[in-house]
């Protein structure tokens, strides 16, 4: 099933793309998708509801807005340096474990919505990457057990600035949380629909030139172990995102380096989960 949020920022509702492809505006079901929603078995209810009402849904026009596919996360947990070619072209070594970083939930926005290059940013830089939504509240969660804490999957460009990021104390955080620089959706796909997320095809192009072309198979630390190891350090609660890092061509790996600057059309996408497009803006 293909989940995703439509209409106004922060007025957004939520939506169910048909297996015709149609997409259909469930909000008379009477839940976003939320914490909550994921807590107490939304999809599953969700699909329950759809068998009855499915046919009476309004559909929902192809020009509307695509908000982010979950609505606003507890918090967004990022991994660096996940792809074995993505750390040999920035010169760091392979982690011997997960590399974890925040991503403050204010910077999310919709798949094709601008990206603000922040103000006295001079590094502005891309990074397509695999998002997993968590499904269910998981803490210390053993190996084996961790994709049964999955909901599903969406892709995300985790946008950095590259100046705030390394060259401002090394708290990476500052480099990644601007308004704007977390684009997630348009869908969010639920797990049954993914048969492996550990192999999948992922690409990133500017102005119409392709730089990050790769597949997650890969990622240094895969799906699984991703999120077991997360929950080992802090509870993960439904609807919770995990963006598992990017491959190589990044602007940062580039030589020379290349960063954003206004105007510049940036377009991204992993296979069975959709694509997103975002126009560089200045910060008024």
């Amino acid at each position: 099933m293909k989940l995703f949020r439509f209409g106004s920022p922060d007025h957004e509702h939520p939506g169910v793309v048909l297996p015709t492809g149609q997409h259909i505006d469930v909000t008379h079901f009477g839940e976003d998708y939320d914490e909550s929603f994921f807590a107490t078995n939304g999809p599953e209810r969700l699909t329950h509801w759809l068998s009855a009402h499915a046919p009476t849904c309004p559909e929902v026009s192809a020009g509307e807005r695509f908000g982010p596919c979950v609505k606003r996360p507890s918090k967004i947990v990022c991994v660096g340096l996940n792809y074995a070619k993505h750390a040999a072209e920035t010169n760091a070594p392979s982690p011997a474990e997960p590399i974890l970083f925040f991503k403050s939930t204010t910077a999310l926005c919709g798949p094709n919505d601008n990206v603000v290059i922040p103000k006295r940013s001079e590094k502005t830089d891309w990074e397509v990457e695999l998002a997993i939504i968590i499904g269910k509240r998981a803490s210390c969660v053993e190996l084996d057990d961790a994709m049964d804490y999955i909901a599903g999957y969406a892709l995300h460009n985790d946008y950095s600035e590259r100046a705030w990021q390394l060259e401002r104390g090394g708290q990476w955080v500052k480099g990644k949380s601007a308004d704007t620089f977390a684009p997630l959706g348009p869908y969010l796909v639920t797990k049954e629909d993914v048969p492996n997320p550990n192999a999948l095809n992922l690409w990133l192009k500017i102005n119409g030139e392709e730089l990050q072309n790769s597949n997650t198979d890969d990622m240094i630390f895969n799906v699984p172990t991703l999120v077991s190891y997360i929950s080992q350090f802090m509870t993960l609660l439904p609807g919770d995102v995990i963006s598992t890092g990017t491959p190589a061509g990044v602007g940062l790996g580039l030589n020379p380096q290349r960063y954003l600057k206004p105007g510049d059309v940036v377009e991204l996408g992993i296979e069975g989960l959709g694509e997103q497009k975002q126009t560089a803006v200045s910060f008024n």
